[in-house]
């Protein structure tokens, strides 16, 4: 109960969402919040109008209808969180729509807790995914069970269906048997009935795997201990953990040279807000955006001229391409641009994101935009263009854009006291910023953060961090004409994150952070 209570207070901060509070703010549209929005929206309907008619869950893709994928649902199970919110569907077909799903999931096959990657949408029976793959999947299981305790935090009211969902959500969580995959004192991927261990997959770090740890931590009924979070992510089959290296002039903490494909720094953190996240290896919101702008960076300085990329065009992750399909990332480039990786990036790289969103959108058209979003890839160089939509890259899209605009994933996360519960355990705290801006990697090519105006408020942002009761001052100089604007003189903030909104025209300028003798500079561009 102590470690539950203070899991809870270190986390609470973060978690300021009204119980109940099930509608977006209505705000006057602009140009933004309308291309944001209708991109967000079609590619919500791939978890709504295209999801199985039986089971509720998410097609693996839309070639194969009645292959529903497990972990892909957990993202659709978040979209439909958010298009309940956004004002898409209503509550009550959220609700119904949830129950279906749960109702289903309790009768298909599952494997000590954990279900298969694939499923058939009608009967719930394992769908082979490979030769010795026809078994259990504890990461995609992880992804499932995700968006369920994120549906269970959304859909927190009194009723007879919400009360029948959190119940029925609660069984399938208490029910996978997390320290069963625990094989020679190791966390294992798969498990077949049929081949039992044959796949040997221990899930060593750094990936996407991450949020399998969180959740194998925090289970109520068959928690993984500390020493097979040590032994299996970090130490023996991390041979990708601890980088260091710097790559174009940004340092990446964690992972492959390069950073891997960009969902690395999306499917754990679709509930889990990193910038409250850090440990003895890492700060894990500085991760995440430093393999974002090395992503980037790579696109614009490095690839191939014959790519076509630019700074608009940008953002390699797993996709379709023109060959059969790749794990698209910096050391593994053949020109393939996934629209999913720059546009999950959104809380990271708002400006450069919305930049090639609309790129996508205006320039491509429709050859890469559809009924339920921006298809999967293109390769310009090929002339290739994908006509595939995947539930797996459909959803961050949803779901980080979201978290831009709201927060709205990243709170109800914060509510979910099991994943909190376990972040302690595994030794990861709330990092102690130092007064200054603590959100942003400025670009190392112009030496700018650049932001945009927020897509919903149609004002500038920065966010910024005090430390201690002294007055903060913060003032905004332009760098050609050097008229300065004050935003704030000597206000007494509270210790922690503070935002501050302003007007101003576009152009370079000189934000900067006054708080007793200490003068903190950000040159940041105003697009």
């Amino acid at each position: 109960m102590r470690t539950c209570i203070s899991a809870f207070l270190l986390f609470s901060c973060v978690a300021q969402f009204v119980t109940g509070q099930s509608r977006a703010p209505q705000l006057p549209p602009n140009e933004a919040s309308e291309y944001i929005n209708t991109v967000q929206q079609q590619t919500f309907k791939y978890f709504w109008d295209f999801a199985h008619p039986v089971s509720g869950l998410a097609p693996e893709r839309n070639a194969t209808p009645n292959v529903v994928t497990s972990g892909g649902s957990g993202f659709g199970i978040m979209a439909i969180v958010v298009g309940s919110y956004r004002g898409w569907i209503s509550r009550t077909q959220a609700v119904d729509r949830m129950l279906k799903i749960t109702r289903f999931l309790e009768k298909a096959e599952r494997f000590h807790g954990a279900w298969s990657h694939w499923l058939d949408g009608s009967t719930g029976k394992a769908v082979p995914f490979s030769r010795y793959d026809d078994g259990g999947d504890l990461v995609e299981t992880a992804y499932l069970i995700n968006g369920l305790l994120v549906a269970r935090s959304f859909f927190d009211q009194n009723t007879k269906a919400e009360t029948e969902l959190r119940t029925r959500i609660n069984r399938l969580w208490e029910t996978v048997e997390w320290d069963w995959y625990v094989h020679n004192g190791l966390l294992h991927w798969h498990w077949s009935a049929n081949h039992g261990w044959k796949m040997n997959h221990p899930i060593g770090g750094y990936n996407e795997c991450f949020i399998t740890y969180i959740l194998a931590m925090g289970s109520p009924t068959h928690p993984i201990t500390r020493q097979v979070y040590d032994d299996t992510w970090k130490k023996k089959e991390a041979d990708h953990f601890i980088n260091g290296k710097d790559y174009l002039g940004y340092k990446l903490p964690l992972g492959f040279d390069w950073g891997g494909p960009l969902f690395f720094a999306h499917y754990s953190y679709l509930s889990l807000d990193p910038r409250w996240m850090e440990d003895e290896h890492t700060n894990y919101w500085t991760l995440n955006v430093n393999q974002t702008m090395i992503n980037r960076a790579h696109c614009i300085e490095r690839a191939p001229n014959s790519y076509g990329y630019s700074e608009r065009n940008w953002g390699l992750t797993a996709s379709d391409d023109h060959l059969f399909y790749g794990a698209h990332q910096p050391t593994e480039d053949n020109g393939t641009i996934s629209p999913t990786a720059a546009l999950s990036s959104f809380p990271y790289t708002p400006y450069y994101s919305y930049q090639a969103m609309i790129y996508f959108y205006r320039t491509q058209g429709n050859r890469l935009f559809g009924e339920l979003g921006f298809y999967d890839a293109y390769n310009a160089k090929e002339n290739w263009y994908s006509n595939q939509y995947l539930a797996i890259d459909q959803g961050p899209i949803v779901i980080m854009i979201e978290n831009y605009r709201s927060e709205l994933i990243w709170k109800m996360g914060a509510k979910v006291k099991e994943m909190q519960n376990a972040l302690l355990k595994m030794g990861i705290k709330r990092p102690n910023y130092p007064t200054g801006f603590y959100m942003y990697t400025p670009e190392v090519k112009s030496g700018m953060v650049h932001l945009m105006k927020h897509a919903d408020e149609g004002r500038y942002i920065a966010d910024f961090y005090v430390v201690g009761a002294e007055p903060v001052s913060l003032s905004l100089t332009h760098n050609k004409t050097n008229q300065t604007q004050m935003l704030a003189d000597k206000k007494v903030y509270s210790s922690g994150a503070q935002q501050i909104r302003f007007d101003a025209d576009y152009g370079d300028y000189t934000l900067v952070l006054a708080q007793g003798n200490k003068e903190i500079k950000l040159l940041v561009g105003l697009r």
